[in-house]
């Protein structure tokens, strides 16, 4: 797929961004039949898009091997309905195995990951980025976090680069955000993607949504996606009351406790999908499970947000 067909299949999202986990068996082995499963119900609820073998799908826990069949899985239970983006990442030269493997499993774009430990400078930022895009069919979006920090001169160098089609921002520096939309904006005509990539982004989307950024990853709709769809059709029709008692009742509470623990992002994330009735397994290491105690917090969490929507009913 060329970065125009996928621009124009996420313009207008229809619900949030989903990122599945990965699911493992009781011996850590992967469980596709689940992760089926798992991605089916995901498209079924409403996602706008997959993005599989990501942050949230464990994408520094798989071999390459794993990988490939995971996003292959993606792709078929997907279905042609909605697009699947994979995960990249590592140095440069793992970064583009990994971009070819998903384009072999019939993946649709990639999401570009910082390159693996470095501090690089700008200028290495941009050949890191072009060389991924160089080496593949697929349409790129390039995920700003970490180490991987950009001046809007640079997005637009990237914005500029045949095959980049977007940002996907992990920092959270609106001002610089800003300056970046602004910059592309005015320097290369066109369609170019931006995504609100902060972890459980709903409790920061209203702020990326008045820069313009529609686009949003949700932890949530992994397994409360009825409570996140209420919240994008909230946020897309301007429903402030809903906002409200989402963020206040249910959002809120749960980045307190997502911030409990190291890799909660995830840990906790897939833990909510097993109280949701679905054995993902756990997480790989150097990830840990959640404590008793916070898995239990959870439970209470999840029903809290259910009853919120039907308060609204």
């Amino acid at each position: 797929m060329t970065p125009a067909p996928l621009t124009e299949r996420l313009r207008d999202p229809r619900g949030p961004l989903f990122f599945p986990v990965t699911a493992y068996g009781p011996d850590g082995s992967l469980d596709l039949d689940v992760y089926r499963t798992h991605v089916r119900r995901g498209v079924a609820a409403g996602a706008a898009a997959v993005f599989a073998c990501c942050g949230t799908g464990e994408f520094h826990a798989l071999l390459p091997e794993e990988f490939e069949a995971c996003v292959r899985v993606a792709v078929e239970a997907a279905g042609g309905r909605v697009p699947v983006v994979a995960g990249a990442g590592y140095g440069t030269a793992l970064a583009v195995r990994y971009a070819r493997l998903a384009g072999a499993a019939g993946a649709d774009g990639l999401l570009a990951m910082p390159p693996y430990l470095v501090l690089a400078g700008q200028e290495g930022l941009l050949r890191h980025y072009r060389e991924i895009a160089a080496a593949t069919a697929l349409p790129v979006i390039v995920y700003q976090r970490d180490n991987a920090v950009f001046t809007p001169r640079t997005v637009v160098e990237l914005a500029r680069t045949d095959g980049i089609a977007g940002l996907k921002d992990g920092l959270g520096d609106l001002d610089l955000m800003q300056r970046i939309i602004s910059a592309v904006r005015t320097e290369v005509p066109g369609d170019f993607l931006y995504f609100n990539g902060l972890p459980t982004a709903e409790q920061t989307q209203l702020a990326y949504h008045a820069l313009g950024v529609t686009l949003y990853s949700s932890a949530v709709f992994c397994f409360a996606p009825e409570v996140a769809l209420a919240y994008h059709r909230a946020l897309t029709s301007g429903d402030t009351a809903t906002l409200r008692r989402l963020l206040d009742g249910f959002y809120r509470p749960f980045v307190e406790l997502r911030d409990q623990g190291r890799g909660y992002a995830v840990s906790l994330v897939k833990a909510g999908v097993r109280l949701r009735g679905l054995d993902v397994g756990e997480v790989r290491p150097p990830l840990h499970e959640p404590a008793e105690d916070h898995v239990k917090q959870l439970a209470q969490l999840i029903e809290r947000g259910y009853a919120l929507l039907e308060e609204d009913a």
